[in-house]
């Protein structure tokens, strides 16, 4: 009898699997295309699209399991739950806490605390071989006395082997890409807590916390990550500095107290940036010069140094992410800034826009300009952008492009100059660019989206990684030198060199470091 209690089942049908070995050679032909044959494309661009063709390859296998493979439906369904109780324990169990600078996302436990208050836990400070800095090693701004990431001394002692830097002292820190800047025995920096960011002070030899500024104000995004993005600026008795909303300060530098405050978003009549206002106050013979970004006539403003009166603004593009250079081109002095897809040149007095040239795709524009020779720059990013660079003439004309390259993509990191080469990061691979070309004498050392000072002849870098490098670059080979771990998570803030006290940190921990001394 048939289809009666105690009849046989029908046999189950055999699971279809060609499906997913099309599924299988579709991921394979498409890890070929990016990985081998895209090898020219930056690293983001390739790990964006490693992860949508992973998210599309597991989707296909997810329909081909509930629609394609004939398995029972009964398995099918404890199949798709099993996939759904996977993915929320993960999600349970870590979180996203940001990207590398390649875009790959880095993972934390929940469990880990997340940014409260970090109080300082100084270690105890070994007798240092150096007395404290003069007002000559001060490291008063964004890349250093400068502004280029260029420092004449002090002669720094090289390789390490013999004589490794020395820890002073290592303490949690609010989360921020701010950098240190330093005067004397003190150290200023921004950071988040919680609801609030904050301006600090600290005693640079023991990490001892001296005084803080909060304002009610918080900038965070998955992607990167929370707090402030620009480093503070010493001018006279004061510290400016720019908040990711917008929030632009002067403070007493000895008390933290406010001598005047504004609203770059109400001065400007705009919204903060995606990834929030980044560029570091450029302050100069009583004016604070940043850039807003207002599409009404404020790209670049400025402020009077001791009231905070505004005294100008021009220019109608959007912001970008790099910070106001000043330069000399041509005879000509000049505030240099990258919009959000351009390059112009400002009248310092009185803040005319002298120039502008289209720069960039659209995506951010972050390394400051290289003044390269009397009149022409080299400005690059990354993105795929590339560098190029501009001769600058005598009047208002826009610059001419003497070449450009792709051989040189810094994204966050600032590269220097030095006797006709550039050095720094290509997508996070160090590589050495001739300035009468553009072409690339090398790449080699993958150190990620760090940064770094070029101190004499050494080049001081922090990789992303945490690690502190040493190296001793030429035309010929980047020459690593020496290598000393500092940190273990994310680092792209900015660093801060004071005699040879060398103040670095990230979005969790800050560190001194007491750099060993070239013998007389």
């Amino acid at each position: 009898m048939t289809g009666t209690e105690g009849s046989p089942s029908p046999p189950a049908r055999k699971l279809r699997w060609w499906p997913l070995g099309v599924i299988a050679l579709g991921l394979v032909a498409g890890g070929i295309k990016i990985h081998v044959i895209d090898q020219d494309s930056p690293f983001q661009a390739r790990n964006l699209a490693t992860g949508g063709l992973l998210a599309g390859g597991a989707a296909a296998v997810l329909l081909w399991w509930l629609l394609l493979s004939r398995a029972r439906w009964r398995d099918r369904w404890i199949g798709l739950l099993g996939v759904a109780v996977l993915l929320g324990g993960f999600g349970a169990l870590f979180r996203i806490r940001g990207v590398s600078g390649d875009l790959v996302p880095i993972l934390e436990p929940r469990w880990k605390p997340g940014s409260g208050p970090a109080v300082p836990t100084a270690a105890p400070v070994p007798s240092p071989p150096r007395a404290a800095a003069t007002q000559e090693e001060d490291f008063p701004q964004f890349l250093g006395p400068t502004r280029t990431g260029i420092l004449r001394g002090p002669r720094l002692a090289n390789p390490w082997t013999g004589s490794p830097p020395v820890l002073l002292w290592r303490q949690p820190i609010g989360p921020a890409w701010s950098g240190f800047v330093i005067r004397g025995s003190r150290a200023f920096t921004q950071e988040q807590h919680g609801p609030e960011e904050q301006v600090t002070c600290y005693d640079v030899a023991t990490g001892k916390r001296l005084w803080t500024h909060s304002d009610p104000e918080r900038y965070a995004n998955t992607i990167s990550g929370e707090g402030p993005r620009a480093t503070p600026t010493l001018s006279g008795n004061q510290v400016y500095t720019l908040g990711a909303l917008g929030r632009l300060n002067c403070l007493d530098a000895n008390t933290g107290t406010v001598v005047w405050t504004k609203s770059l978003t109400n001065e400007a009549a705009c919204t903060a940036p995606e990834w929030g206002f980044s560029g570091s106050p450029w302050v100069d013979d009583g004016r604070v010069v940043v850039s807003a970004g207002g599409s009404q006539g404020h790209s670049l403003m400025a402020f009077h140094a001791q009231t905070g009166e505004v005294l100008w603004a021009a220019g109608n593009s959007g912001a970008g992410y790099g910070s106001p250079f000043p330069a000399t081109l041509s005879g000509h002095p000049q505030i240099l800034i990258l919009n959000h897809q351009s390059l112009a040149s400002h009248n310092p007095r009185t803040g005319a826009v002298h120039w502008e040239v289209p720069f960039g795709t659209g995506f951010p524009l972050v390394a400051n300009p290289i003044r390269v020779a009397d009149d022409s720059i080299v400005v690059t990013a990354g993105y795929n952008v590339g560098a190029e660079r501009f001769q600058v003439g005598a009047g208002s004309n826009a610059p001419v492009s003497l070449w450009s390259s792709r051989k040189l993509k810094a994204k966050f990191s600032n590269p220097v100059a030095k006797d006709g080469f550039i050095y720094g990061l290509d997508d996070g691979i160090l590589a050495c660019l001739d300035i009468r070309d553009g072409s690339q004498r090398w790449k080699e050392g993958r150190y990620g989206h760090g940064q770094g000072l070029l101190v004499g002849d050494l080049l001081i870098l922090m990789s992303e990684a945490g690690d502190l490098v040493l190296l001793k670059p030429t035309p010929e080979a980047p020459h690593e030198l020496g290598r000393f771990p500092v940190f273990h998570s994310k680092t792209w803030n900015p660093v801060a060199l004071s005699g040879n006290r060398l103040l670095v940190r990230n979005d969790q921990e800050a560190a001194a470091v007491l750099l060993p001394i070239a013998a007389e």
